[in-house]
């Protein structure tokens, strides 16, 4: 069900707005709006502007937050909610985190420091490592003044080329010092006249030059070590100072904690005022807040109760005084489910296709008993749906998965439908179906001949489905005052005439009954139709407009007998799609009996672990496609007819729970 909601104006004195957040409305559920943009009769209004002084002390504390939850232990995690929930003035809070502030930055400091010397480091670790086995004093090397070097990297393919076809040719001596499945890495000496030439061969063979600073001290690998050693001091010296860093976080963990609850609800009272409105009383220096919002109505009532003493603080509910009376907003009302344990899991299903309007009927029961029922008649099986109850309970219990908790209803009813038909495990002969076996019961239909009997039932309970769907959409369009879609529309008064005129002439011909005459039966089919072709005009006329009938009356009958084609067809498409329901429960069997086949069922010498295995895999795939299946039989045909799902989500500022 939808709660029922209360538009809300409260006002009072400028300087008391945080007051009042902290102790009346810190209590209660409330989703505000912006009172700006909903009182635009009021005068002279002004935004309540104000800079948020907690913004920045709220930034560190939440900084804090995170480098504690990146490292600290699940007994520290544990205290969150002990910290979180203490107690702590704003001035307490604030001290505490600038207090912290201060000796975290020194840590971090000399952190970011060390981080610093460990990059600088690595980076000239990567560029002596490939020249490491490279026996020369690299300070030497650098300071040749006729003979040039480069040191760099060819690859593989080209340094054969280079050296089958050019090494030899060449005024160079190349020194091999490390390679790869790609690359080889080494430098190159030329005499300072041959140095261009060189260079240009060099480049022709994809030559990548590597710079090397004249940073290094002895040769490569006393270079390379010497760095690999530095490198372990400084990460040593890191890893110290990022434990201080890190304990100091911990043992000041319930203080940076209860600062920041304390800190994040007065910054949150400080958002409030981006949606507060202001205004000048009789006074000179008389400044008043307005907020607006909705609660619901219990919340409304208790609210007003608890401030009736209190003289700074005045309500207004709207449409207090006249239920009938709806509140003059521009937004329709949020939206809040309030449904019982059993449906609260299948309030997903509703959240994927959109939360009902304030004035629409929440479907949520409505799709808790027909997806679990169709669920059940699809996979009937008494032993799996028993699997698919206790497993969903138990993830819903402790992991509070709503999806779990959708599949353990639809395993009660699979397992009452594999009574129904007599099936456990697919095994079909340990007790007697107390309906009917969905593969092997038929019957006769007028015109068609023999006929699956689930098959038939299916279509009647989809054809009964669709009626109370038609119901439904009246039901809301009548709320709505929708003049069309409660007389005039496809699943309104004339369609559900018309609708429910053949689903009984139906069930006259298949119990072998005669139909009524021709005049009944016009008036069952014909009127019907004949309203909803002219529902414009109807809708038009009933409404009082001016302009009845359309300009281009041509078009207009050409549009609507494409239009009743459509509308004839998708009567017929729908009726038929609910045949999945039968055709499902008609493969599940299938499927079971060939997975005892496979076991070696028929021969009497049964292999347990095909059959386990056989149970797992049907339950896992048809499970899944009999969900989805069921999913879109409940959006398509069912939620298409009286559903259209526009609300707002209802988000108080502050929630209670």
């Amino acid at each position: 069900m939808i709660e029922k909601m209360k538009f809300l104006s409260i006002t009072g004195p400028k300087a008391d707005i945080d007051r009042v957040v902290n102790t009346y409305l810190s209590k209660y559920e409330i989703h505000l709006e912006n009172a700006l943009s909903e009182l635009t009769t009021v005068q002279n209004l002004t935004p309540f502007l104000e800079i948020n002084p907690y913004k920045e002390a709220l930034n560190t504390a939440n900084l804090f937050c995170e480098e504690l939850n990146s490292f600290a232990t699940d007994t520290v995690k544990a205290e969150t909610a002990q910290a979180a929930a203490q107690t702590m003035d704003v001035e307490t809070a604030l001290d505490t985190i600038r207090r912290i502030q201060t000796d975290y930055q020194d840590l971090n400091k000399k952190r970011s420091d060390l981080e610093n010397q460990l990059t600088t480091v690595d980076e000239s670790l990567r560029v002596i490592r490939p020249f490491r086995n490279l026996d020369f004093d690299i300070s030497s090397i650098l300071k040749f003044r006729f003979i040039r070097f480069r040191f760099g990297r060819i690859g593989k393919e080209y340094y054969q080329k280079f050296e089958r076809y050019i090494y030899d040719n060449l005024d160079t001596i190349f020194i091999k010092c490390d390679e790869d499945d790609q690359y080889i890495w080494g430098m190159y000496f030329v005499p300072e006249p041959e140095s261009q030439k060189v260079k240009a061969v060099y480049s022709s063979m994809h030559f990548e030059k590597i710079y090397m600073p004249d940073s290094y001290e002895g040769t490569a690998r006393e270079a390379f070590e010497q760095l690999a050693q530095k490198r372990s001091l400084i990460l040593s010296d890191f890893n110290t100072v990022s434990q201080k860093r890190n304990d100091f976080l911990i043992s000041h963990c319930r203080e940076i904690l209860a600062a920041q609850a304390a800190i994040a609800r007065l910054s949150g009272n400080f958002d409030i005022r981006k949606l507060a409105a202001c205004t000048k009383g009789k006074g000179e220096n008389d400044i008043f807040y307005i907020l607006c919002g909705w609660m619901t109505e219990k919340d409304a009532h208790s609210f007003q109760t608890d401030i009736k003493d209190d003289s700074k603080i005045f309500c207004i509910i709207d449409g207090e005084d006249d239920e009938h009376i709806q509140p003059e907003t521009h937004q329709q009302p949020p939206t809040k489910l309030k449904n019982p344990k059993l449906f609260k899991p299948f309030e997903m299903y509703i959240n994927m296709y959109g939360l009902p309007a304030y004035n629409e009927m929440d479907p949520t029961w409505f799709v808790a008993i027909t997806y679990s029922f169709i669920f059940g008649a699809m996979f009937g099986d008494a032993g799996q749906g028993l699997l698919l109850f206790i497993g969903g309970f138990l993830l819903y219990k402790f992991k509070h998965i709503a999806l779990a908790g959708i599949i353990s209803c639809a395993g009660v009813f699979s397992t009452i439908f594999g009574i129904l038909f007599g099936s456990f495990f697919g095994f079909e002969n340990l007790f007697p179906a107390l309906w009917l076996r969905p593969m092997n019961n038929m019957m006769t239909v007028p015109f068609i001949g023999k006929l699956n009997t689930v098959f038939i039932v299916a279509i009647g309970f989809g054809m009964g489905l669709i009626l109370l769907c038609m119901v439904f959409n009246i039901i809301n369009a009548w709320k709505a005052h929708d003049t069309e879609h409660i007389w005039f529309d496809t699943n309104s008064v004339a369609g559900l005439v018309f609708y429910g005129s053949a689903t009984v002439s139906i069930a006259l011909i298949l119990t072998g009954h005669t139909l009524p005459g021709g005049i009944l039966l016009f008036i069952m089919f014909g009127i019907p139709l004949i309203l909803i072709f002219f529902k414009e005009p109807l809708t038009a006329l009933v409404e009082k407009k001016s302009e009845v009938m359309p300009k281009e009356k041509g078009m207009f009958i050409v549009q609507g007998l494409f239009e009743m084609f459509e509308v004839l067809l998708s009567y017929f498409s729908n009726t038929l799609s609910f045949v999945r329901i039968g055709a499902f429960a008609v493969s599940h069997a299938a499927m079971m009996e060939v997975v005892l086949m496979l076991a070696g069922f028929e021969s009497g010498h049964l292999n347990w672990i095909v059959v386990i295995l056989g149970n797992l895999f049907v339950s896992g795939m048809e499970g899944l496609i009999v969900g989805i299946q069921v999913l879109r039989l409940e959006y398509y045909e069912m939620f298409s007819r009286f559903y259209k799902g526009t609300g707002r989500k209802f988000e108080p500022f502050r929630p209670t729970k």
